[in-house]
């Protein structure tokens, strides 16, 4: 049975409803923890991680809050996505929808709940002097390749989980690692210099990441960073595509 395009709109419009509503489900502050948290984990980290490195720059927190945000963001698109299929089998086994709605529609929530939370960086940061210049005019480019890399990992990461369920701790190990190569709480500026400076460049998130701070600090964005992130998010994403159309026939007999 074909489904129209707005009926499609519809539904993942729902879905994306849902997932919100699951999300913050007996929580009493609600979609407030989506600013209370980063703000929570922003302070400890600086106090730990600034402590121990002996920063003493004031636009501190204002670094780590950027790399913690986006990477937060990407660590709860793909575990999402991950789970989304089995996740949703007893409606898969009974209503006919696209089954690509489904890792879509918690891509697109958690994203909005990332924009959500963007208001809490933007009042640390003028609260702490890094004040709006013309370069934050760039910011939707990071943004919009952000949601890019999110969906195309996403797509990928969906189509695994349901065949090879250890996947889903496979990927907690490997998101430690992607979150330590993003200079999330630390200058990467001496590595980058080393020999293990591959290791950042070669991490496509940080290089969104890096962007994005550009664009936060007044700074003109690394255009080697931004060719490479969004050729690394786009492939990803024809990949995806390709996987989950490939394999969604045999989800029914995997979940």
């Amino acid at each position: 049975m074909k489904q129209s395009f707005s009926q499609n709109m519809f539904i993942l419009k729902e879905l994306v409803i849902k997932g919100i509503r699951l999300k913050y489900r007996r929580s009493y502050l609600g979609i407030l923890w989506s600013l209370i948290e980063p703000l929570l984990t922003m302070i400890v980290l600086t106090v730990v991680f600034g402590t121990l490195m002996g920063v003493h720059d004031k636009t501190f927190p204002v670094f780590i809050l950027t790399g913690r945000l986006l990477f937060g963001c990407f660590s709860q698109t793909t575990n999402n996505s991950l789970k989304s299929i089995r996740a949703n089998a007893p409606m898969i086994k009974k209503v006919y929808v696209l089954k690509i709605l489904y890792p879509l529609s918690g891509i697109i929530f958690n994203y909005i709940i990332f924009m959500i939370s963007l208001v809490v960086l933007a009042i640390v940061a003028v609260v702490l002097g890094v004040y709006p210049t013309v370069y934050l005019l760039q910011i939707i480019v990071p943004l919009i390749n952000l949601f890019l890399l999110c969906t195309g990992v996403g797509l990928i990461l969906s189509t695994i989980g349901v065949f090879f369920r250890d996947m889903e701790y496979l990927w907690n190990v490997l998101l430690m690692l992607v979150m330590y190569t993003c200079a999330i709480f630390y200058k990467p500026e001496r590595l980058l210099k080393s020999r293990y400076g591959i290791v950042l460049k070669g991490n496509p998130l940080y290089c969104v990441i890096s962007n994005f701070r550009s664009c936060i600090f007044g700074e003109v964005m690394n255009y080697k960073y931004l060719i490479y992130s969004f050729s690394f998010s786009v492939v990803c994403i024809i990949i995806g595509f390709v996987m989950f159309k490939k394999c969604e026939d045999r989800f029914i007999l995997n979940i």
